[in-house]
């Protein structure tokens, strides 16, 4: 059973979409370069998080946030980069995706600026310490990285910050209003030993101990 049966009036083809959205300006086509310019680098500098987008050889698809200092992607050349592989809780699921398909996106951000980076290429899993010495926090060297060789390379237009006022501190919940994430990932594990106190227990040893 297709359980997007629900959804009722869909566009099924670009033929159709194009005649509902139009097409893309010279700007919009052309602003895709194939490498790192002078003006790439920058910003990956200043950049201290990202989400990588993969996907296995299915087609099932995962988004990971990836953050650390600013300038935390080590840049090899014009056309390959690594992002450190820093502890998590072991899922891997970015990691295994690439292990069977290489394919990736990545979208960086600047706190502050509306305009995001986006990199598309192809991964692979790598531990050479020689490139993985290099992005070491507090003496630990990561045990694997992710190289990407940069297929595409553009800034992305700022109308979803705006829309969205992400970086507007003005509209940022109150503390008090915002989802206990406890009582969410108790809910979501359902297991009587795992209660919202114990986890969040958990997540303060883990965010206090094991960042690297």
């Amino acid at each position: 059973m297709d359980h997007l049966e629900v959804f009722k009036d869909i566009v099924a083809s670009e033929e159709e979409l194009r005649e509902m959205i139009g097409y893309p300006s010279e700007r919009a086509i052309k602003k895709v370069i194939s490498k790192l310019d002078s003006h790439c680098r920058h910003y990956l500098s200043l950049s201290p998080f990202a989400l990588l987008s993969t996907s296995d050889i299915n087609g099932i698809c995962d988004v990971s946030p990836r953050g650390d200092a600013p300038g935390f992607i080590h840049i090899l050349d014009d056309k390959h980069i690594v992002l450190p592989e820093r502890q998590g809780n072991k899922r891997i699921d970015s990691i295994k995706n690439i292990l069977s398909n290489q394919h990736v996106g990545l979208i960086f951000l600047i706190p502050g600026l509306k305009e995001t980076l986006r990199i598309n290429g192809k991964a692979c899993v790598i531990k050479d310490q020689e490139i993985l010495k290099h992005m070491a926090v507090n003496e630990r060297v990561p045990l694997i990285g992710i190289g990407i060789e940069i297929e595409e390379c553009f800034v992305h237009c700022a109308k979803s910050l705006i829309r969205s006022q992400l970086w507007d501190q003005k509209t940022w919940i109150d503390k008090e209003n915002l989802p206990s994430i406890p009582h969410m990932m108790a809910a979501h594990v359902n297991k009587s030993s795992m209660t919202p106190k114990i986890i969040e227990e958990s997540l303060h040893e883990s965010y206090t101990k094991r960042l690297y």
